[in-house]
């Protein structure tokens, strides 16, 4: 009788304890003093603040779930009035910065003027844009790999890709090759998730790039676990809820051509070793090849882009590993059909939406988003590099990406399919 008494109460004090370190940790990051700034596709009446209120969507939630969001509501009530010190006007410090990366230093920044308030319609193009993908999301007839699956399915390796700013309740998920770099300055600026000599960074092209991609700079969702165990998901689905969400995409193949560009017509020691080496053996008869990316580009030694396709349509290629996130389809990346997506941006209307973006979430007064690159690869380049591809290649290469070719609104490249 005594044992079993000691092992409830040993279970009590151990729940009080894990909500205790809960409280904790999120009066710390300053989750308490977050609120959505926009409604997108969910409005809400007048004055209410959007998420853990008892509103539309919220009846579902599980009991651990429902005591989170009252948990975070009573913290937001509390903490309504505090200042956060992140709102002030943007610094014009240093914009110009010193480039000292390879990519962008051959590339360089585009510092021309952009007119930010163009004709486009932005908040009928977001709706049309959502519209599309939600449809084909539930097309049935319209299939591809891992769309079937819910949020719970997805494994939490899966979910690295999005980064969260819990100052400003944002999601981010980043697509390699779509000004996912700047991206990632602006969520660190928001997030002030680093610092420079112990001040938060106010200017993201000050940022360097080395930092930028450094894993532990942000907070993504797959690092949640180790934090939150099993309360991870719960808190996950919470988050999805509550903040706006936002990833930007890329025509499908304009985005391998420069992948190919960035990570092999440029010296990647990187790349070279784990991806060009064995590329060179397979594809081009190669052996006996230069251990290092300067011998090789001495010498001559470079994939082609021939090299790449092959490479991508090998069915060996994804049975040693998933496909590098540089190339893998945003479908995997992003997982647009589990999560409901505020915001869809495109490289194409980068400098648009970007800017609309930030004014949506009501930080265009904290920062600007960063120029864009002189020589990005554009979509009048596709004739040319596909122009040595065999047609059967072409194809096969659009059924491996035809989903983000489908659920972004791409249209298919006809020029490109045919004889």
């Amino acid at each position: 009788m005594t044992k079993a008494r000691l092992l409830r109460l040993s279970v009590v004090l151990v729940s009080i304890f894990m909500i205790l370190l809960i409280i904790v940790y999120w009066d710390n990051v300053g989750t308490a003093h977050f609120y959505l700034h926009t409604s997108f596709s969910r409005p809400h009446s007048p004055g209410a603040i959007p998420g853990i209120t008892a509103g539309e969507g919220w009846e579902a939630l599980p009991d651990v779930d429902e005591f989170l969001a009252k948990l975070l509501s009573s913290s937001l009530k509390q903490n309504s009035s505090i200042p956060r010190k992140t709102e002030q006007l943007l610094v014009q410090g240093s914009s110009k910065p010193v480039v000292s990366n390879l990519e962008e230093n051959v590339r360089g920044y585009d510092w021309s003027t952009h007119n930010d308030r163009n004709s486009l319609d932005q908040e009928k193009l977001q709706i049309e844009r959502q519209r599309t993908l939600r449809e084909f999301c539930a097309n049935s007839s319209f299939t591809f790999p891992t769309k079937e699956r819910s949020f719970d399915d997805i494994p939490n390796y899966e979910l690295n890709h999005l980064i969260v700013d819990d100052r400003h309740g944002i999601i981010y998920c980043y697509v390699p090759k779509v000004a996912c770099t700047n991206w990632k300055r602006v969520m660190i600026v928001l997030s002030e998730s680093l610092l420079d000599q112990g001040v938060p960074y106010r200017n993201p092209l000050d940022i360097p790039r080395e930092h930028v991609h450094n894993t532990s700079t942000h907070l993504t969702f797959n690092k949640f676990w180790r934090r939150y165990g099993k309360f991870s998901r719960h808190l996950m689905k919470i988050k999805l809820k509550k903040y706006t969400k936002f990833l930007f995409v890329r025509d499908p193949f304009v985005r391998l051509i420069s992948a190919f560009r960035s990570k092999f017509e440029l010296e990647n020691e990187e790349f070279y070793r784990r991806f060009a080496i064995p590329m060179l053996k397979l594809y081009s008869n190669h052996t006996n090849l230069p251990t290092s990316v300067s011998e090789a580009f001495g010498a001559g030694l470079k994939v082609s882009f021939s090299d790449f396709i092959q490479y991508l349509l090998d069915p060996r290629t994804e049975k040693m590993a998933p496909f590098n996130e540089h190339w893998r389809q945003v479908y995997r990346l992003c997982h647009p059909c589990q999560i409901d997506y505020d915001f869809i941006g495109k490289l194409e209307t980068l400098d648009e939406d970007a800017a609309y973006l930030l004014q949506l979430l009501k930080v265009d007064r904290l920062l600007r988003f960063p120029p864009s690159y002189r020589n990005r690869t554009a979509s009048s380049w596709e004739d040319n590099w596909f122009a040595k591809i065999p047609l059967a290649w072409r194809q096969q290469l659009y059924k491996l990406y035809e989903a983000d070719f489908v659920l972004f609104g791409y249209p298919k490249p006809e020029n490109l399919l045919k004889d």
